[in-house]
């Protein structure tokens, strides 16, 4: 059904007028995810210093240019990796050693992050293939006892002694779950954004055939290729997760915010299972109105970021040891308000419709049960990939802007492309949309005063929205700065002779770049 219409850090400093980095990539190509793990606490098999360790991603979409994030947000010490590469791989630990690439990270080849850091790389050039599998390979120089991974993650990674990260073949073993690494992102001209998938273990794939990618979010991003539409597909399942306690992961409530909003060119985003864990463990939050209320604020906090949310009716599990009829109850009131007219889902994935026997709704239909009538099986799995509306994917459109036609305003509707400026009338200071994403205001033809810090960033255009706020744009529609005072009416925004870029309601002014005087 239809209806109608944690932040990875890159380093910059705010007023950087130029790239950071001298790698081929195109920066007004946006970025988007092709892959990606929810970050878990994790001690797994133990700390991997010394060791190298190989983990494969299977790509959702193509892309030209490739880069990664590593995380050591749950470490309890510093966390040290060098040697990073990527590399299609072939079977197995092995990779094609033809499209090897080295990856760093500023520069370096070599990146120590604190506990509670995160970092993306910087970005290669690199044919990446859709439905394709990439290998990531890197040095564990120094890691924490406790850290950041992600478990049942269906998925060997390969771990082998010392420093082989660069060889196209390792003496490795075979160990399930991720380690460190979270994200994988392309560039494209060609995407429409991402979807972020995410939830509990039935968006993690768990029961799925191991190895085989057939999780429910992997079937997806089969549909979208096979219909030609190119969007990137985010797995941000944590087995175990619940929407308001926290446990396997923190809560769904907590990691929304960076789970799915912080991902690369989300526009869309699916919610599904988290509430079933809260109902099975019998969490007294897990009401009609309390699941109700914790929707609508993650609702609510996406539709502020631009981005569409669709809400998933929760699948049945009769049958399970954690099943009640009274339980039974709750879930047929969530997915009523879901499907009903009160509902503010953009979209709905009636998994609920799609897995259930018809003789006996509250069950799996037994095709789709993997046995513990809690998990689907991969045909499960594809029926529910099935009843995403490809619909909900159309392109994001931008609102038509016009460049003001004079010096120094901005009349609502006025905008600035990039390499575009708008002058203050005594023509000492200028606001520029640079080709590099970046919004400056410049004293002269070369002092900063203030930028909105996109560098690198595949900002489209600047509005003077109707609503009274800047908004900077970006190529799929994403709001990637916004002044946020939204609200007002009939708002003008000024650029004075005294070096203040201030948008004015129509009895004072809301917002300024306090830049006055300098």
């Amino acid at each position: 059904m239809i209806r109608a219409p944690y932040t990875r850090f890159i380093a910059s400093a705010a007023l950087a007028l130029a790239a950071c980095n001298t790698h081929a990539t195109n920066v007004l190509d946006p970025w988007v995810g092709t892959w990606g793990v929810a970050p878990q606490s994790y001690t797994g098999d133990g700390a991997p210093t010394g060791k190298t360790l190989r983990q494969i991603v299977h790509t959702s979409i193509a892309g030209t240019a490739l880069r990664i994030t590593v995380s050591n947000l749950y470490g309890n010490g510093p966390l040290t990796l060098s040697n990073v590469h990527g590399a299609l791989a072939t079977t197995g630990s092995t990779v094609d050693a033809g499209t090897d690439h080295v990856l760093t990270f500023n520069g370096l080849s070599s990146v120590t992050l604190a506990p509670g850091q995160a970092i993306t790389s910087d970005g290669i050039d690199f044919p990446v293939p859709a439905l394709g599998n990439v290998a990531v390979s890197f040095f564990v120089a120094q890691a924490p006892s406790t850290f950041t991974g992600h478990s049942f993650s269906q998925q060997d990674r390969y771990v082998a002694d010392g420093d082989v990260a660069g060889n196209p073949t390792i003496n490795a073993t075979a160990i399930g779950d991720y380690e460190f690494l979270t994200n994988v992102d392309v560039q494209s001209q060609t995407t429409r954004g991402a979807v972020v998938a995410i939830g509990a273990s039935i968006t993690d794939g768990y029961a799925s055939t191991y190895g085989a990618n057939h999780r429910w979010p992997n079937r997806l991003a089969e549909r979208l290729q096979a219909a030609g539409i190119d969007v990137g597909v985010i797995n941000e399942g944590i087995s175990g997760n619940n929407l308001f306690a926290d446990g396997s992961g923190e809560s769904g409530l907590k990691r929304f915010g960076r789970d799915a909003l912080g991902q690369a060119g989300v526009r869309w985003v699916i919610f599904s299972d988290d509430p079933l864990n809260d109902l099975g463990s019998g969490n007294p939050q897990a009401t009609v109105p309390g699941v109700i209320a914790a929707m609508q604020s993650l609702i609510d906090s996406t539709h502020a970021k631009g981005v569409r949310f669709a809400c998933s009716t929760l699948t049945p599990w009769e049958g399970s040891s954690s099943w009640t009829a009274a339980r039974e109850i709750v879930r047929q009131g969530i997915n009523a308000w879901i499907k009903g007219p009160d509902s503010t889902c953009d979209a709905v994935v009636d998994q609920d419709a799609a897995t259930h026997d018809p003789a006996r709704p509250t069950a799996f239909l037994p095709a789709y049960d993997s046995g513990d009538h809690l998990h689907p099986n991969d045909a499960g799995y594809v029926a529910i990939a099935g009843a995403v509306n490809l619909a909900l994917f159309t392109p994001v459109s931008l609102a038509t802007v016009t460049a003001p036609t004079g010096c120094g305003a901005f009349q609502p509707g006025n905008g600035l492309k990039p390499g575009q400026t708008l002058q203050s009338c005594d023509g000492r200071f200028t606001l520029l949309l640079q080709n590099d994403g970046n919004l400056v205001l410049y004293k002269g033809s070369s002092q900063p005063l203030w930028s909105t810090g996109t560098v690198n960033q595949d900002s489209a255009q600047l509005e003077l929205t109707p609503s009274g706020d800047f908004v900077l744009y970006g190529e799929l529609g994403e709001s990637l700065w916004r002044s946020g005072n939204a609200g007002q009416t009939a708002a003008q925004a000024f650029l004075q002779g005294d070096g203040n870029l201030v948008i004015y309601g129509p009895t004072s002014a809301v917002w300024a770049s306090n830049t006055a005087g300098q």
